[in-house]
Order: C-alpha cells, then structure tokens, then sequence
C-alpha cells in the first residue's frame, strides 16, 4: 500500500528565517571583489581562442551547408523539382 505523502513539506515551517536584501552598493563590492579573482587571459590566450572558435564556427558552417545542399537535393529528387 502506498503512502500519500505530497504536500507535507510545504505544511511544515521550514525554520529559516528570510535573508534581508543586499544594498546595490554591498553587490557591487562583491561583484568587483569577485572579478579580481578572475585570472583574466593574456592578449596572445586571447587570440589564439578567438582563432579556434573562428575555426570551429566557419567548419560548423560547413558542415550544415553540406547537409542542407544534401537534404535540398534528395527532396527536389523525391517530389520533383523545376
């Protein structure tokens, strides 16, 4: 026999309190506390993966192009085309 067991949970107090908002100036220290423990990539790290996206996206492109100029062919072939 099963036990019907939804729903209890959000009967129950969950026993947190509510946190008080953060002032937009205490966000912003932490946001630039944060970005300074960023390890920020050196302009010759920059480039080089700027290259390798350019690289990927233009075979991405290519492939897709091939697949649609495929797919284009086997449907006019299928249903006839002018």
């Amino acid at each position: 026999m099963a036990i019907d067991t939804r729903g209890e949970t959000a009967d129950k107090p969950s026993g947190e309190k509510k946190t008080k908002r953060t002032s937009p100036a205490l966000f912003y220290r932490q946001v630039v506390a944060e970005l300074r423990k960023v390890i920020w990539p050196t302009r010759k790290d920059l480039i080089s993966y700027t290259i390798i996206v350019l690289v990927f996206v233009l075979i991405m492109v290519g492939i897709v192009s091939a697949l649609d100029a495929l797919f284009t062919e086997g449907v006019l072939r299928i249903f006839g085309g002018a």
